[in-house]
């Protein structure tokens, strides 16, 4: 299908958002800043933590901090957006912006779905090499994973925005969501975007398709690795899985909803987004610290010689 007569090309998009009444967005406001807040604090704890604590200055700890990171940017992408889009009945991007935000945003959560693949890969060598672990998993093998999670969000990010940008866009210029992203975005181009909305939902949701099921198999062999093995660690091991299970689903199965089927508008898009890109951060901190014995025991070591060094300075 030949494109229309650009004569007017979209120079800007108006996100609908929520169209609640302004009582209800301000208060949406408040709760989405306060866990935008809880989001922060949560990861940047895992994130000092982890630097601070020699106690986990292991690979498993340093892909949970590199996490933490992720969650860090990845909110702060999107929540400031959504936080002006509440206190205004239409908020409106440029189109430069919103493409540099699908950009980021896609880039940062494809370095995170990357990363929770490397931490699987990471609990299987533990698991089933733990006399070779340190050995496989040394500092440059941890640091080329990671390296190569941002590399692996990087071209799955610029991908997207190499379909999207020849596309022409001449109205109408509403996206209805409270941010910029590829499936409302690729609904208001002025052509055919059939072929094209193929080759997204190959690059991005069949992709979480693959890493999700590739992750959920990994743990299933690695719990039954640990069912068998009477050990000292079992039942750190255990709880350590259980986290990283939990994680990787709250993570992939709403990254499913939204980008793994035909860019048609359901009713609980909005709901799917909220949870993607705004709970999943502030959950991953909480699911990997009330799990993790280790962690909450070097929580406590960092709180104590904060307090400590704090009284100290007051003596």
């Amino acid at each position: 299908m030949e494109p229309q007569n650009v004569t007017n090309p979209v120079t800007e998009f108006v996100l609908l958002g929520f169209n609640h009444s302004l009582k209800i967005q301000q208060f949406l406001f408040m709760v989405f800043f306060i866990v935008y807040l809880m989001t922060c604090l949560g990861n940047i704890t895992i994130l000092t933590t982890v630097i601070s604590d020699y106690h986990l200055h292991t690979p498993m700890y340093f892909f949970l901090a590199n996490l933490a990171f992720t969650d860090i940017t990845e909110s702060s992408v999107n929540t400031p957006i959504l936080l002006s889009g509440l206190l205004s009945q239409h908020k409106t991007v440029p189109f430069k912006e919103c493409i540099l935000h699908m950009f980021f945003f896609h880039f940062i959560g494809g370095a995170h779905i990357f990363l929770l693949a490397v931490m699987a890969a990471d609990r299987y060598v533990a698991i089933h090499k733990p006399l070779q672990y340190l050995t496989i998993m040394n500092r440059e093998v941890c640091l080329g994973l990671v390296a190569g999670s941002w590399a692996g969000g990087f071209i799955h990010s610029a991908t997207q925005i190499a379909l999207l940008l020849p596309l022409p866009y001449c109205g109408p210029n509403t996206l209805d969501n409270f941010h910029c992203d590829v499936p409302q975005v690729l609904k208001v181009a002025c052509i055919d975007t059939y072929l094209t909305e193929l080759l997204m939902v190959s690059n991005g949701g069949l992709l979480l398709i693959v890493i999700f099921v590739w992750l959920l198999i990994s743990y299933t062999v690695i719990l039954v690795k640990i069912r068998r093995q009477v050990t000292k660690g079992k039942h750190k091991a255990l709880s350590t899985c259980i986290a990283q299970i939990t994680a990787i689903s709250i993570t992939f199965i709403p990254g499913i909803f939204i980008y793994a089927r035909p860019f048609k508008t359901f009713e609980l898009d909005k709901v799917a987004s909220i949870f993607f890109i705004v709970l999943v951060p502030v959950l991953n901190p909480m699911v990997y610290t009330l799990r993790n014995a280790e962690m909450k025991k070097a929580i406590r070591r960092l709180v104590s010689r904060v307090l400590f060094s704090g009284e100290k300075g007051i003596a």
